[in-house]
């Protein structure tokens, strides 16, 4: 259900002088939209005011109406990482195949591969009747691990990340894709990547954003076409992409949104805040949000200036102002018919 104001005061701010890049902490008035969610990620602003994300412990896509109500769209099975708008108004969705919980009392956290875990995939969802496909599970003969970002081009293609999985003992090494929308092509652009996470397009689509989780790095990749990125294969990382900013002290990267004056905003754990990234890496804010699990971002509201973020340990979707407008995303005036059926709560 929708909630009142968790900060009730004016946006303060504090400077961290010792640290690099420059960093300034933003403690923003937010409001709890929702709560009961089973580690929500991957909000998408939709134009009647509700928010679809997707609850990764739950297993499920599900549709936030302004009033709080949550109503689950489908029922995915493995581990729903991310969504977004696609062409025919479905929705696109990343399956990272299942992930391993620990739950305690208002703290839920991912440790692992699930045990019933078989492999990654990109599905796609009827938003009006909660029927879903996948549209793919491998590239190249390779299965696809643990898909978990993903973004739209206005070519009508899509780039997505596979952060792979980590076991007891070890871990996968992560990659980005492309792909087209009606299933005909997968290709792979980058690997490998250190635990490749949120991704997103500038305004003019000519750059390509990817963090990295454990690494905290934000990189940057010039695009030649839809695609195709520029010396996506050289023999060392800082051969393929630029690192516009990477952050000191125990902070690691999880997923992220553009904004309209191509800020890359990275959701951030263990600071438990948005990151907001100028362009050329010379300052990081941070807002400060109450979980200490951050998972992502998107842009919604009158001239798309209120940020929408999903704090997952504690299961809360809140808002908040942003300073400036968020980026319109590709496909995103889909819209709703009668909602799904499969229950509210």
């Amino acid at each position: 259900m929708g909630g009142p104001e968790m900060a009730p005061h004016t946006p303060q701010r504090s400077s961290r002088p010792g640290e690099p890049g420059a960093l300034l902490d933003i403690r923003p008035r937010i409001t709890r939209v929702a709560s009961g969610l089973r580690f929500p990620e991957g909000p998408v602003a939709m134009p009647d005011g509700s928010i679809i994300l997707v609850e990764i412990e739950r297993r499920t896509l599900s549709r936030v109406t302004p009033d709080g109500r949550v109503h689950v769209i489908a029922s995915l099975g493995g581990g729903p990482n991310g969504a977004a708008m696609g062409p025919g108004g479905k929705i696109y969705v990343t399956n990272n195949g299942g992930l391993k919980f620990i739950d305690r009392p208002g703290k839920l956290f991912p440790v692992a591969q699930a045990d019933d875990y078989v492999t990654g995939s990109i599905q796609i969802v009827d938003p009006e009747t909660g029927k879903f496909e996948t549209l793919y599970d491998a590239c190249d003969g390779r299965r696809l691990r643990g898909p978990n970002d993903l973004v739209f081009d206005r070519a009508g293609g899509f780039w997505f990340t596979d952060h792979g999985k980590t076991r007891e003992r070890d871990a996968d090494r992560g990659g980005v894709y492309y792909a087209r929308a009606d299933g005909s092509m997968i290709q792979e652009a980058i690997f490998p990547l250190e635990q490749p996470n949120g991704i997103g397009l500038s305004p003019d689509e000519r750059t390509l954003y990817v963090v990295e989780t454990e690494t905290a790095r934000c990189w940057s990749f010039r695009l030649s076409g839809p695609g195709r990125i520029e010396s996506a294969k050289g023999p060392v990382r800082g051969d393929r992409g630029t690192v516009v900013t990477g952050l000191g002290g125990y902070q690691m990267f999880d997923s992220l949104a553009v904004d309209g004056e191509g800020h890359v905003c990275v959701a951030t754990i263990q600071t438990g805040a948005i990151s907001d990234i100028w362009p050329d890496g010379s300052r990081v804010d941070q807002y400060l949000l109450p979980d200490r699990i951050v998972t992502n971002v998107c842009f919604g509201g009158p001239d798309l200036r209120t940020a929408f973020a999903t704090l997952s340990m504690g299961g809360t979707l809140v808002s908040f102002e942003w300073p400036r407008p968020g980026l319109p995303l590709n496909y995103s005036e889909g819209g709703f018919a009668p909602l799904p059926t499969l229950g509210a709560r």
